[in-house]
């Protein structure tokens, strides 16, 4: 009885050690994991796990060419829209006092400083946008910018097999400018961000004809390296409904420019290919309920 006494304890520790390490080496997280171990999700689930984690490099996010893990702990993120909210709100000042500055595509800071801030730490980058960083490739990864890039895309553009037509773009621009940080995001997270988008509205999205925005990517991975998120420029989920509100152009950085609000209704109603802003901004309310995001410029009432 000894020997199958220690037999079980041995296993016992094999299971739990193979656990830990699913744990902490999966792209998956743990709360994907759960219903392998008899539990359910939760009415909260993507906050199912401590919200002040420890951070760790995350895999999801692998580095052009080297593959490395991004490593990002910001205590308080300040994520600006590019959208046109951002015109006369004089929020720079106080959002170059963030530890952390993310901004999306190619939106520039210059000559818009007052309004969005000096300084830019991150970039989440979409597939459809590289190329219009490889135009200025000095400005985006000269020497001297220590902006951290993160792109995300399909495969069909994402793949390392020499296929991969932004892949290799990023690639040669490594190869150009040794010093720029630059991240792909990972198959498997592109599918779990798919995976998040069907738990919280119920739609499939290819089945639904949509696009993830840049703004979710963004979302989805401050919440993983931020401690605090504070938003700037993004309009909420009944903006475009309410009387007089303030009409901008789809990007600050693009004067005359379709109208915000007619942009994001045309996309939300639009059968395929459509960015789902509305929906995605509903999401997103739900989200700083139980996560610290808040929302300013204009400032969000959450209900």
């Amino acid at each position: 009885f000894v020997w199958m006494f220690h037999l079980i304890v041995t296993s016992l520790i094999v299971v739990v050690s193979l656990f830990l390490v699913v744990i902490n080496y999966s792209e998956k997280p743990y709360f994907l994991l759960q219903p392998v171990f008899g539990q359910c999700f939760s009415r909260n689930w993507m906050f199912s796990h401590p919200p002040h984690k420890a951070f760790k490099p995350h895999r999801g996010y692998l580095s052009v060419p080297d593959q490395e893990p991004l490593k990002l702990h910001c205590e308080v993120c300040s994520i600006v829209s590019s959208s046109g909210q951002m015109l006369g709100r004089e929020a720079g000042a106080e959002i170059d006092q963030s530890s952390c500055i993310w901004r999306m595509n190619n939106a520039p800071t210059r000559g818009f400083e007052r309004d969005v801030g000096r300084r830019t730490d991150l970039r989440v980058v979409s597939h459809t946008s590289v190329p219009l960083l490889i135009q200025k490739p000095q400005h985006f990864f000269g020497q001297g910018n220590e902006t951290v890039y993160v792109v995300w895309g399909p495969l069909r553009n994402m793949r390392q097999d020499g296929k991969g037509i932004v892949y290799n773009m990023l690639r040669e621009a490594v190869e150009n400018y040794p010093h720029a940080r630059i991240y792909v995001t990972t198959e498997e997270r592109m599918n779990y961000c798919d995976t998040v988008f069907k738990k919280e509205t119920g739609k499939d999205r290819i089945q639904s004809g949509s696009y993830l925005s840049t703004g979710w990517f963004t979302l989805i991975l401050a919440m993983d390296m931020c401690k605090e998120i504070r938003v700037y420029g993004m309009i909420n989920d009944t903006y475009c409904k309410s009387e007089g509100y303030r009409k901008v152009p789809y990007h600050y950085y693009e004067a005359g420019s379709r109208d915000e609000c007619a942009e994001y209704l045309l996309h939300e109603s639009a059968p395929y290919g459509g960015h789902r802003f509305i929906t995605e901004k509903a999401v997103f309310a739900n989200w700083a309920k139980t996560h610290p995001i808040k929302f300013f410029s204009p400032e969000w009432q959450l209900l």
